[in-house]
């Protein structure tokens, strides 16, 4: 409350203040009038215009009331000299009558256009301060919604762990209790020991992925180049192919410009990419792994002739714990989708039209031209 009275106790002061000033003004002219001698006609004449300058100020402070207002002030000011000029000057007085007129049309328009401007002035800032109300309104509700959704990606991620460390567990139980009973040949006790030691490896990869997906590690820069990064990739995947007829392929376009990344982590998204592919072509085909600029960016595609992705489950590839692989964690897509993000790129998916799938990276050359 008391910076209101204080606003307005400064607003009540700048309209005394100005009304001061129109008083000021119409008093000096007037005096002017009155000490100069009435033969002196041009002197009149200029000091006559000079009335106009406090109606217009009182027209532009005070709307078109205080404009009128001033400007009768003006001529009963003004009307003792007057009377003095038309007794020694009769042809004078028909001009003088009109100039009242003037001086009052003067106040009225121009008062009525200050009033206009303060009425759009006013509009502006009302419709302001329902915008801005609107924006915090909008900025409140933004923020409740990502806290909405950082709890619903808890959830889903929680849900995804349980529901991906049950099953290891449930064999690791099955297989204990099977040992327990200590009436198994040695070949299911083997067995057993068997089972125990691939889901706790299924486990550990499981939570190393979590955790790379969790807390992953900042991008240590350098610059590599995209052939030689590409030839290692290819080198690595090899082991995967196994005995399917896959031909795998690098097309890089040549002078690529050197590529400022993490090298490892490039790696390890590329390498997810091309043993799903190989994974995906259990029965043979092409892969390529392909390089070129586009838009000043780099862009990197992965290309493979396999089973595709239903359309149904294109959206959901890169998201935590999702997975049609029967073995998958389904958190190699959202790791690889996190480090490009990391690198300012994007990693995308689309369906070819002959069959098989297509992702591809595109990404900065630079740390320039990261967003």
């Amino acid at each position: 409350m008391g910076g209101v009275d204080v606003l307005s106790f400064s607003k009540s002061q700048v309209a005394w203040l100005r009304a001061g000033i129109i008083l000021a003004a119409l008093l000096l002219i007037s005096a002017l009038h009155y000490l100069t001698p009435p033969e002196v006609v041009h002197w009149h004449y200029i000091y006559q215009r000079l009335f106009y300058l406090p109606v217009i100020f009182a027209a532009l402070s005070f709307g078109w009331r205080g404009g009128l207002a001033t400007a009768i002030f003006a001529w009963i000011f003004y009307f003792p000299p007057f009377l003095v000029s038309w007794q020694n000057l009769p042809h004078y007085a028909l001009s003088q009558y009109l100039e009242v007129i003037v001086f009052c049309l003067a106040g009225i328009l121009t008062g009525v256009m200050a009033d206009r401007d303060r009425r759009q002035r006013e509009m502006l800032r009302e419709r302001t301060e329902e915008l801005s109300r609107v924006y915090a309104e909008l900025q409140e509700n933004f923020e409740r919604m990502k806290r909405a959704e950082r709890l619903y990606a808890v959830g889903q991620l929680s849900a995804g762990l349980a529901h991906e460390i049950r099953n290891p567990l449930a064999s690791i139980a099955g297989a204990v209790g099977m040992l327990r009973r200590n009436r198994l040949s040695e070949e299911r006790r083997q067995e057993c020991l068997d089972i125990i030691e691939k889901e706790q490896e299924r486990l550990q990869r499981l939570l190393t992925s979590f955790l790379d997906f969790a807390r992953p590690r900042p991008p240590r820069y350098r610059s590599v180049s995209v052939d030689e990064l590409l030839e290692a990739v290819l080198d690595l995947s090899a082991h995967a192919v196994g005995s399917a007829p896959i031909e795998m392929r690098k097309q890089a376009a040549p002078n690529l410009p050197p590529l400022e990344c993490d090298p490892e982590q490039l790696k390890q998204v590329l390498l997810n990419l091309v043993i799903n592919a190989i994974q995906a072509m259990p029965q043979g085909g092409e892969l390529s792994v392909s390089a070129r600029l586009a838009n000043g960016r780099l862009l990197i595609e992965v290309r493979d002739q396999g089973c595709g992705i239903d359309p149904e489950h294109l959206e959901k590839i890169f998201d935590p714990f999702f997975t049609t692989k029967e073995n998958g964690t389904g958190l190699g897509l959202s790791v690889a989708h996190q480090i490009v993000e990391q690198h300012g790129g994007v990693l995308s998916a689309r369906a070819n039209p002959e069959g098989g799938m297509t992702f591809a990276l595109l990404l900065p050359l630079d740390r320039r031209g990261r967003s």
